[in-house]
């Protein structure tokens, strides 16, 4: 039996490729799923979220430039770290989700699949969701996709690491830039998963994970003029959603609407896609 105290833990956000604490010094407390003290993490503000827009938005021009084929071989990286860290995910995802340690395991497992399937389809999109279009003319006509731009990700409440798996990798393939929104009650997976990230190739900026209440600090990005897409899979209230949508029109967000399926999928990709079609003159 050992006398030494715990170390009791306060998480920070991750803007940037950094993790300061929230600009508002505010932090709440995280439970486990039988009311057991786990950690203290920042709770973030407004002006978190603008920097947290800020950075995405910086660091989109360098993610979105790079070939599909290394931003493929970057998401792999991350479900190889994750990978390593499977022990400390399975205690976090139990303890937060109330699962057995065969449940967790499974969940920790389909979380690392996850990332590898969309990590697969990186450097296979344009072929699939691109086209060469027949025209009636001399022209070449080619139709190919771009990504959005500045994702903001509301992640599932209840499934703290694989819903977050689910809504992440889908967005950062194609070379958008994302904030996400962990779950508020759960958020200990998605620090963790921030560690990860920023020691799996990503580059700061691409990836920007906030703790906080979605009904607080959403609104505020979802009107956000800089930002080009509102993922809200995991906001549960109907009210809350429905005044982020609202918000969202003022620049014509894309908008993904709650309820929509988290599986693996294409159609978890192209809603966060532009397509450029190009005419060019045949035999010049």
């Amino acid at each position: 039996m050992s006398d030494r105290l715990d170390v009791r833990k306060t998480y920070k956000l991750f803007i940037g490729g950094a993790f300061p604490r929230s600009e508002s010094g505010r932090t709440y407390e995280v439970t486990s799923s039988d009311g057991r003290f786990l950690a203290n993490a920042s709770k973030a503000s407004r002006k978190d979220g603008r920097d947290a827009v800020s950075a995405a938005r910086k660091a989109f021009g360098g993610w979105s430039k790079r070939t599909p084929y290394n931003r493929g071989q970057i998401l792999y990286r991350v479900a190889e770290v994750l990978e390593g860290r499977r022990d400390q995910l399975v205690a976090e995802v139990r303890a937060a989700e109330g699962v057995s340690e065969k449940q967790a395991h499974t969940i920790v497992d389909t979380a690392v699949d996850t990332w590898v399937w969309y990590a697969g389809w990186a450097d296979k999109l344009s072929q699939v969701t691109g086209n060469a279009n027949q025209v009636n003319g001399p022209f070449f006509n080619l139709t190919s996709p771009e990504p959005t731009g500045v994702v903001v990700i509301a992640a599932p409440q209840q499934s703290s690491l694989l819903g977050l798996a689910e809504v992440l990798a889908p967005v950062l393939l194609s070379g958008n830039t994302a904030v996400v929104i962990s779950s508020f009650e759960r958020p200990l997976p998605a620090i963790t998963l921030s560690e990860i990230l920023s020691t799996s190739d990503v580059p700061g900026g691409v990836v920007n994970i906030l703790t906080g209440d979605i009904a607080e600090i959403g609104p505020w990005l979802a009107a956000h003029l800089d930002v080009n897409a509102l993922d809200l899979t995991g906001v549960d209230d109907a009210e809350v959603a429905r005044d982020l949508e609202a918000e969202a029109a003022i620049n014509l967000k894309r908008v993904l609407r709650p309820g929509t399926p988290t599986e693996q999928s294409l159609a978890r990709i192209t809603p966060f896609l532009e397509h450029k079609t190009v005419w060019h003159p045949i035999g010049v």
